[in-house]
């Protein structure tokens, strides 16, 4: 999730088991230690565009490396703070350093939670990679917790942004129902198929599922009145189809199966840009409006250039018309005559 809730869910579960003594220790080193996972993305190369996107929520986002990035963090802090507790700095900064993987999983960008063990991206659903109804919650209990020095106000908040966890896991499973509804009234029997909430909130979400080789994604509304509003297809990629001279062992075959990988399998065409003989793949998990096919990133390259690397590339095009039409999927409003209702 976004830096300023991973922060705040750190600084709020080290104050958590912090006394009223030691409760500016926990804020900081529970804030920092919470954060610091995501310096990852320094992990880039100019010559290897997709290494950022290897190594984001890589080995730093694994369980067995929580003790060694909090460590890190906490002996970091101690050389700055020579007058404050460094046993209690590293113990607050592994608090908060273990709270990160986890709140990435809840969301659907993958984290690698059991490197070096399996490379498998963890990704329960559960809520959207911004939401501000856990991030206040947590911001608020620490907040109050070191005002007032008691950490029950901390476990207030905590257990609120959790019980707001949970509850995406109810909704994520109605949304799911919905999406079965959907297929049924389609005549569609999925090959896989997900449901992943949209940002901001848990009443829209993202269905998306594979059928005779296309993907298909739409939007659902799972509010007192459930609904879905039809989207559109897009064909799957296959590199073995549609690149059969490509050699296996080619720059550009790596590249094409690690941004497959990335993306969990969820690779097509992108329907509306071509590049001049280039193809452009994209990560269909993601698009501005859940509805929508259009990816959000995706793959640039020349099939001919194969000992090459691709481009990475966003596609992001948000306009007011597009939030509008948000806004309205957030209220379970009529958008379209294809809008569908349950």
């Amino acid at each position: 999730m976004d830096p300023i809730t991973q922060g705040a869910l750190g600084a709020v579960t080290a104050q958590s088991f912090s006394s009223r003594e030691w409760m500016k220790h926990a804020l900081l080193a529970g804030t920092l230690g919470g954060m610091a996972a995501d310096l990852d993305v320094l992990i880039r190369s100019s010559s290897d565009p997709l290494l950022a996107i290897e190594y984001h929520r890589h080995f730093t986002h694994s369980l067995i490396f929580i003790p060694f990035g909090g460590a890190l963090v906490g002996l970091l802090l101690s050389l700055f703070l020579r007058n404050w507790s460094r046993r209690k700095l590293i113990l607050f900064s592994v608090i908060g350093y273990a709270t990160h993987a986890l709140l990435d999983a809840c969301t659907s960008y993958g984290t690698q939670l059991l490197w070096p063990f399996s490379n498998m991206r963890v990704a329960w659903h559960n809520v959207g990679i911004v939401d501000p109804i856990p991030t206040l919650a947590w911001i608020c209990g620490s907040v109050f917790a070191y005002r007032t020095g008691r950490k029950r106000l901390a476990h207030l908040g905590l257990a609120i942004g959790i019980l707001y966890l949970i509850f995406g896991v109810v909704q994520r499973e109605r949304a799911a129902d919905i999406q079965k509804d959907l297929l049924a009234s389609r005549g569609h029997e999925s090959v896989r198929r997900e449901v992943k909430p949209t940002v901001l909130q848990l009443l829209v979400w993202r269905s998306t599922y594979e059928f005779e080789g296309r993907f298909y994604s739409d939007a659902i509304y799972v509010g007192l009145t459930p609904r879905w509003y039809e989207g559109a297809s897009v064909q799957k990629f296959d590199r073995k189809r549609e690149l059969p001279n490509l050699q296996d062992d080619s720059v550009l075959a790596h590249d094409i199966d690690r941004f497959t990988w990335f993306s969990d399998g969820w690779v097509g065409l992108h329907p509306r840009i071509e590049m001049d003989g280039k193809i452009v793949l994209g990560d269909i998990r993601y698009a501005l409006l859940p509805q929508e096919i259009d990816p959000l990133w995706g793959i640039v390259f020349d099939p001919q250039a194969t000992d090459q690397h691709s481009e990475y590339e966003t596609f992001r095009s948000p306009s007011s018309e597009k939030w509008g039409e948000f806004r309205a999927l957030m209220m379970g409003s009529e958008i379209s005559a294809e809008t569908k209702r349950l």
